[in-house]
């Protein structure tokens, strides 16, 4: 169901130029400014190397600039089961207070992995704790784990403090099985919907990577629509991340520079609604030999379990159409974040790669840009990506309008990766219009968080 335009959620967003007047205003008047005091409770943080971290990491070095003082409350490293990647550290600010409780082991047989419900209640008593010790203004859950979103209401409830959610996934989400009656994926999204009502009825704010990750939470709570203050912001890119890369040196050790082949960049988890996009792809490659002679694709961090060199997701479907390690490349296991961006750097190009939902925005464009290497997306024409991307110059988008035009993808893709080639030969940083991409920057995203947790400290129902 659609919502209608008058039942909408809120969208708040903030400017750099709006977020500094207001504290200009407020020092003017109150003299000596007082930062307003978050706890950003998410059970990852660094050396942890799960993308999600990257969120709070960045909120956390530029809130202190836009009024507010982030404390992270998180889970002790020890008990992460991903490997643990200490250059990450090095990216965090010298301030940045972090509180890390301890959680119960992982047991064998493995019955309960998720982090955030083996530190549920340990998360509980320090947030609890830091509340009522403390002047907290506000809680901020990024979400998942989701089962840590339930611990916004619960101290809601116990100590009157105002709490969001950030959707950095959708919670209730439909994957392929999830009607066949008692598998894993049916009892997820029953458990799913049960528990999101419970989190989200007294939140005041939720917020989440794109609208569509938590459109859904509307649709289905419409109590939450005039009683919560409602944002997107998508993952912002951050230069200083690849200007540190220079200092620590990493190197690229998954393929070589090779001059008589184009090496073109997929870095990040694949999502279940890209694989049939993927292979509409690979069906062009396949139909058309000879125009992928000297390319490869190189997928980084594919795999179903971040530490599982075994765990492919491409290579199944690139033998499918016998392109396995002659045209395309899959390294399953997740590397850590700055190799990552040393590969980005060594590649000729990067490959987007887009899902058959048109919210899905990426966050590997702004990434892209910033290691200054030109783009070829194959996104849903839906997707804010795409217009970005066009508007600024930064690479070639080939756009389908979701499930029923995959045919369409297959039948233009090698055209539209010939004008690629000739677009590469021509590519000049110097004329990409890095403007555009301001708003992607992760110092104005946080400035529209910031914006947005303003307006729920003065929100009253």
């Amino acid at each position: 169901m659609q919502l209608l335009a008058a039942q909408r959620p809120r969208l708040c967003y903030g400017s750099k130029g709006d977020v500094a007047e207001k504290l200009r205003r407020n020092r003017k008047t109150t003299g000596d400014y007082q930062l307003k005091k978050i706890i950003i409770l998410y059970p990852h943080f660094p050396p942890s190397n799960l993308a999600g971290v990257h969120r709070p990491r960045l909120f956390a070095q530029h809130l202190p600039s836009l009024g507010w003082e982030p404390i992270i409350l998180t889970v002790h490293e020890k008990y992460y089961e991903e490997a643990l990647d200490h250059n990450l550290e090095k990216l965090l600010p010298s301030s940045l207070r972090i509180e890390k409780v301890n959680a119960f082991r992982v047991t064998k047989p493995r019955l309960i992995g998720d982090i955030g419900l083996r530190a549920f209640l340990q998360l509980y008593k320090k947030a609890k704790q830091l509340i009522q010790s403390e002047k907290i203004d506000f809680l901020y859950i990024p979400v998942p784990s989701f089962y840590c979103a339930l611990l916004g209401r619960w101290l809601n409830h116990t100590t009157k403090i105002k709490y969001g959610i950030d959707y950095i996934d959708p919670w209730v989400h439909y994957f392929p099985g999830s009607d066949k009656v008692f598998s894993r994926h049916w009892l997820s999204t029953k458990i799913a919907r049960f528990l999101e009502p419970i989190a989200v009825k007294n939140a005041s704010l939720i917020t989440g990577v794109a609208e569509g990750y938590y459109q859904g939470v509307a649709e289905r709570n419409p109590n939450l629509l005039r009683q919560a203050v409602w944002g997107a912001m998508p993952y912002g890119g951050e230069k200083a991340d690849h200007e540190k890369l220079k200092n620590v040196h990493n190197l690229p050790y998954l393929f070589k520079k090779n001059s008589h082949k184009i090496q073109l960049v997929y870095a990040g988890a694949m999502l279940p609604k890209a694989y049939a996009v993927l292979e509409a792809i690979f069906q062009s490659i396949k139909a058309h030999p000879a125009s992928f002679e000297n390319i490869g694709f190189h997928f980084i961090g594919t795999g179903r379990v971040v530490n599982d060199p075994e765990s492919f997701t491409i290579k199944p479907i690139a033998q499918k159409f016998g392109l396995w390690e002659t045209t395309v490349f899959e390294y399953a296991q997740r590397i850590p974040y700055l190799d990552v961006l040393a590969h980005l750097h060594a590649a000729d190009g990067v490959f987007i790669l887009g899902s058959t939902e048109r919210h899905y925005t990426p966050s590997k464009v702004y990434q892209a840009v910033l290691a200054e290497k030109p783009l070829l997306a194959v996104l849903h024409s839906g997707s804010s990506a795409k217009s970005v991307i066009e508007e600024s110059g930064a690479g070639l988008v080939l756009a389908f309008d979701g499930d029923r035009d995959l045919m369409n993808v297959s039948a233009r893709f090698e055209s539209v990766f010939n004008d690629y080639l000739i677009y590469l030969r021509n590519y000049q940083v110097s004329r990409i219009d890095k403007a555009i991409f301001e708003q992607y920057s992760a110092y104005n995203v946080t400035a529209r968080l910031s914006n947005l947790l303003n307006q729920a400290l003065d929100n009253v129902v």
